[in-house]
């Protein structure tokens, strides 16, 4: 048996690479950038699952992992090893398969709306026979030389009005997306990863809207006691720390960074699984973990109002069950008219994803 493999091996050499190196993109992604500690879980998988052999060892996978670009040495002369740009756009790829998994690509950079008219950016593929009072313009020639040859034949060859067929026109709009991450303490609290997969689901939204929709901007924030951007190549290294759940610090600068846009779309996804549990006031931080603080829940009702009247969709993602949160965000929801899911982390990908690509732009 073993011959077998090591002769499939030898049929196709970058198979065994390949193989180990998916999980080791999940290591590096658990461990938030941290190559030592994903390589001891390496070993330690190795040593029970048996992932190299003689023909593949540890130390040749960690080799090519060097020869291919994705890992190179630190700066600092500890001798210690880091990961490359290329391994965070690996890690990105890896995200949006897992996630996303038969994600088809669509047409780049546009959100098509139900709403059909003259001021489109451009004519759909989908035809349709000419009706009394559409736009000359709208007429599809091609096609509809085409239809009267179907229509009379070549040697009976003639335009009529029953062979002109009119391509439907589309809105397109840019949607402009913030994706909102608690990195509270309670995002490892209680015997639960929640921060990798939500780690996964910014780094996949991120990898699907550069590919698919590259006229769209989607910029990712992180809130604990306070709330700040992060870049792109930050998201494999993201941490919880020691933190409160300021989610009025995030909607704010949520807010702030979609009133900067142009896009017509303007949406925020927010991905918790706690209670708001602190403000920040005159450069003072109020704090309280215990029950919904009238305080904190109002001063977030207010935030939300005020996204509704910006045209901002909130989306919350409470990766959580607690049935004493459900009054919150239902409040919450109300205030914004907007979307919440009480969800586990299996599937939170599909679903923001589904939630992304449905959006429709509003008649203006």
């Amino acid at each position: 048996m073993s011959g077998y493999r090591f002769k499939n091996f030898l049929a196709d050499p970058k198979s065994k690479f390949d193989e180990l190196f998916t999980i080791f993109k999940q290591l590096i992604t658990h461990t938030s950038g941290d190559v030592e500690e994903a390589l001891d879980w390496f070993k330690q998988l190795d040593k029970e699952y048996e992932l190299t052999n003689n023909d593949y060892t540890f130390d040749d996978f960690v080799n090519d992992l060097k020869k291919r670009g994705y890992l190179k040495e630190k700066k600092d002369g500890t001798g210690g090893l880091s990961i490359t740009p290329k391994t965070e756009q690996a890690i990105r790829s890896n995200a949006l398969e897992h996630i996303f998994g038969k994600l088809k690509k669509g047409a780049p950079g546009n959100h098509k709306t139900k709403f059909t008219g003259k001021n489109g950016e451009e004519i759909s593929m989908d035809l349709r026979a000419y009706e009394f009072g559409d736009s000359p313009q709208s007429i599809s020639m091609i096609e509809s030389l085409k239809q009267a040859q179907i229509n009379h034949g070549l040697d009976n060859f003639h335009l009529t009005e029953n062979d002109l067929l009119v391509g439907e026109q589309e809105f397109k709009t840019q949607t402009a997306t913030v994706l909102m991450i608690d990195i509270s303490h309670s995002m490892i609290l209680y015997g639960e990863d929640r921060i990798t997969p939500a780690k996964m689901v910014a780094m996949a939204m991120a990898e699907m809207v550069k590919r698919n929709y590259p006229k769209d901007s989607l910029d990712i924030i992180v809130f604990g006691d306070d709330a700040w951007p992060i870049q792109l190549k930050d998201l494999p290294y993201l941490q919880v720390g020691p933190y409160h759940t300021n989610t009025v610090a995030g909607l704010e600068l949520a807010m702030s960074i979609l009133r900067k846009k142009k896009a017509t779309n303007k949406h925020i996804f927010m991905i918790t699984d706690g209670k708001p549990s602190c403000i920040k006031e005159n450069g003072t931080y109020y704090k309280n973990s215990n029950g919904l603080d009238r305080r904190i829940v109002n001063k977030c009702l207010t935030l939300a109002a005020s996204c509704k009247r910006s045209k901002i969709e909130v989306t919350t993602f409470m990766v959580a069950s607690d049935n004493y949160l459900k009054s919150f965000i239902d409040e919450f929801t109300e205030a914004n008219q907007g979307k919440a899911y009480f969800t586990g982390l299996k599937g939170l990908g599909e679903m923001i994803f589904r939630d992304y690509t449905n959006k429709k732009s509003k008649k203006i």
